[in-house]
């Protein structure tokens, strides 16, 4: 897939310093990941924003277990989670539910959803730029 960058899965991702680093993790049984990536790239576009994403098949329960995979899919911005409330404490092969902004359930963040965790991961980032930070 153009954009993304793939790497082992069982090797420690290296990122460049000066982009944004977003890990989208799935399971290849729950159906919607594909269209979580889709739409997590299509916020970064809209918005513009440089990102390396780092994408994870999780297939393993002993890997879901070592990464604390709340479920398929999971989007962690900069080593957060785009919405930690919902996050289990144990990692598991399973679909995930996100809670939307009305309550509802949802397999997929919304794309606002995504939108608000990248906006909140740069803003420290454009604070210490207007300070004279060293970030470009």
């Amino acid at each position: 897939m153009a954009g993304g960058s793939f790497r082992d899965r069982h090797r420690e991702p290296v990122y460049n310093g000066n982009v944004m680093r977003i890990d989208f993790l799935y399971w290849e049984d729950c159906p919607s990941h594909d269209e979580a990536l889709q739409r997590l790239r299509a916020v970064l576009t809209e918005d513009e924003i440089a990102a390396e994403v780092q994408v994870t098949h999780v297939d393993t329960e002993e890997l879901a277990r070592a990464l604390r995979f709340p479920g398929s899919p999971t989007i962690r911005v900069d080593g957060r989670d785009i919405q930690p409330e919902t996050v289990a404490a144990d990692g598991r092969l399973t679909c995930r539910l996100y809670l939307l902004d009305d309550g509802r359930p949802s397999p997929l963040p919304s794309a606002e959803m995504i939108r608000r965790a990248v906006r909140a991961a740069r803003a420290p980032a454009a604070a210490t730029n207007s300070r004279g930070g060293t970030q470009p």
